[in-house]
């Protein structure tokens, strides 16, 4: 390719080849379409098929990387929790921000989140760290970034990611009403800047994590019940915190 080459234009037919061979709910993949067919996924794709072709150990495992779309359809979403990037422990990563499978010990941080709502609403906390029955209410729990390389945070920053996350939460920002967006951390907290805040709720604190938190400004901040109160206040069924044991 010549240096000042025009970048090559999908056709509607190849567009749609893609995204027949997408697997999220249909309005997902409405709100989507223009960010799954452009070239930053192209590029992401190559990353990802690389990496995996290099045998890195990559986190959460594909059948679950889009965990938290599938099982929050953007008509269905109420609330966004909005993590980093997924935990890079073996077995620790399922594909929603904060949650681990019932057999993994609860990290940090998300006990911490525990911690918190237990405190603000009085709800014992479970057992276990995961949090997908939130997520089938309507809680999006959505990273930054949808993978990760084993042992290694952040290393799929930059990758692409970032772009396609910033356009899930334009298309909750537009399409949704009335939705809270919780955003820890400073990363949060950016992500979410161009969130309409006439139409939406907007709750921060520091991060969970154990470095932050300890610090102050996480604990008492009572986003549980804060959720739940602005749901009700516009009509919509609250969130049901309490975890399954």
């Amino acid at each position: 390719m010549e240096l000042f080459d025009e970048p090559t234009t999908k056709t509607p037919e190849q567009k749609q080849a893609i995204l027949d061979n997408v697997r999220l709910p249909e309005d997902w993949k409405a709100a989507l379409a223009d960010e799954l067919t452009s070239e930053n996924m192209d590029n992401l794709r190559a990353f990802l098929k690389e990496a995996y072709q290099s045998g890195d150990s990559i986190y959460p495992p594909a059948p679950l990387m889009f965990s938290a779309l599938n099982l929050t359809p953007l008509s269905q979403v109420k609330v966004v929790i909005l993590g980093q990037d997924p935990y890079h422990g073996p077995g620790q990563a399922m594909g929603l921000s904060f949650s681990v499978p019932k057999a993994i010990p609860k990290p940090p941080s998300l006990n911490n989140l525990l911690k918190e709502m237990a405190d603000d609403i009085g709800i014992r906390p479970s057992a276990h760290g995961d949090l997908t029955y939130w997520a089938e209410q309507g809680v999006l729990l959505l990273n930054s970034s949808l993978t990760v390389k084993e042992g290694e945070p952040n290393s799929h920053q930059n990758k692409g990611w970032e772009q396609f996350t910033d356009a899930v939460i334009d298309a909750v920002n537009e399409q949704t009403e009335h939705t809270v967006f919780i955003l820890w951390g400073s990363k949060a907290q950016k992500k979410g800047k161009y969130i309409d805040t006439d139409k939406h709720l907007i709750l921060t604190a520091v991060h969970p994590s154990p470095l932050a938190a300890n610090r102050g400004g996480f604990f008492g901040t009572k986003p549980f019940s804060k959720t739940n109160d602005y749901l009700v206040q516009y009509g919509q069924t609250p969130i049901d915190w309490q975890l399954p044991q």
